[in-house]
């Protein structure tokens, strides 16, 4: 199972923090971004190769310090197909260094178009007499708003090529009470959800009670995010909203069991752009190894949620 994998990842490391690659032009050095705008002027190639270059720096610097890393796909479909090649380069080479990937990509649709995205993320995909895989992905993110149709392929793909799911449960943005916490006969949205999540998931459980279908929790969100683990005993966390949103780890050990398990938790720009951050400085000197401070905002995030989780 993926989720034994990613669990197994998590031990190693003693670090529950998964890493998102969501580069932005402004994150990225001078010195990598002026080596491709020379080469191809000031285009979506030279933004995407800069990107591209820029994840290596990142994935090198904590590929051994933590289990998994999360890019989210938009930050790359916005230059088009030039973004998506790096990101499936970026996936590749995560991959290629031990690393878990959780792609970003929040998808949901009717159930035909839904077997399509799910061939082509975590399934696989035959053209005449040859399979093929699309994205190398471990797990990815769902919308679960279209209801079981819309999530059964994916399932099917998960137990067929040992991939997993995160699941929309109780999302960190401001806004998402507005639709989230509506109360159907007494019980809230989320929590309907999350029953659900439960029970796409009771099929695909591995060695240490967890199933590789997980749920996206909110680190913003504490008291639901507690009610969501009574209601999801067997139901691994990705927890955005950490950091630069909010979240504290005081809020986010609700998350986690007895073990010290049960959730990942993700940092994107506390991590990847700590380098711009005064605090982060000392830790390199030439910006060539700017990447230095996104492994010590790594070591610390770790050592913050380590001391509000057990064990």
């Amino acid at each position: 199972m993926i989720i034994d994998k990613l669990i197994d990842r998590i031990k190693e490391t003693g670090n529950p923090t998964v890493v998102g690659l969501d580069p932005r032009l402004n994150y990225i050095p001078q010195f990598i971004t002026d080596k491709y705008y020379a080469k191809y002027g000031h285009t979506p190639k030279a933004a995407a190769k800069s990107m591209y270059k820029f994840n290596k720096y990142i994935i090198d610097a904590v590929y051994d310090i933590v289990p998994a890393v999360k890019p989210q796909i938009a930050m790359y479909e916005r230059y088009g197909i030039e973004g998506l090649k790096a990101y499936v380069k970026t996936c590749e080479y995560a991959k290629l260094k031990g690393l878990i990937v959780i792609g970003d990509i929040k998808r949901s649709d009717i159930a035909s178009t839904a077997e399509a995205y799910s061939d082509g993320h975590i399934g696989r995909v035959t053209v005449v007499d040859t399979e093929y895989e699309g994205f190398p992905q471990d797990f990815i993110t769902l919308n679960p708003y279209l209801g079981s149709d819309s999530v059964t392929p994916f399932l099917k793909d998960c137990a067929a090529y040992e991939k997993g799911l995160f699941v929309l449960a109780k999302t960190s943005n401001p806004n998402s009470g507005e639709i989230q916490d509506l109360l159907v006969d007494g019980v809230p949205i989320y929590e309907r959800v999350g029953a659900l999540i439960e029970k796409w998931g009771s099929e695909l459980i591995g060695q240490y009670g967890f199933s590789s279908v997980g749920a996206v929790v909110g680190a913003t969100h504490p008291e639901q995010a507690k009610r969501l683990r009574e209601v999801m005993p067997h139901t691994f966390f990705l927890v955005p909203g950490y950091g630069a949103q909010g979240g504290k780890a005081e809020d986010l050990a609700v998350c986690f069991d007895k073990e010290g398990l049960g959730a990942i938790v993700n940092s994107s720009r506390g991590i990847i752009a700590a380098h711009m951050k005064d605090e982060y400085k000392h830790c390199y000197g030439d910006e060539r190894n700017f990447a230095q401070a996104a492994r010590q905002a790594c070591t610390d995030m770790k050592n913050d949620l380590r001391r509000c989780i057990q064990p």
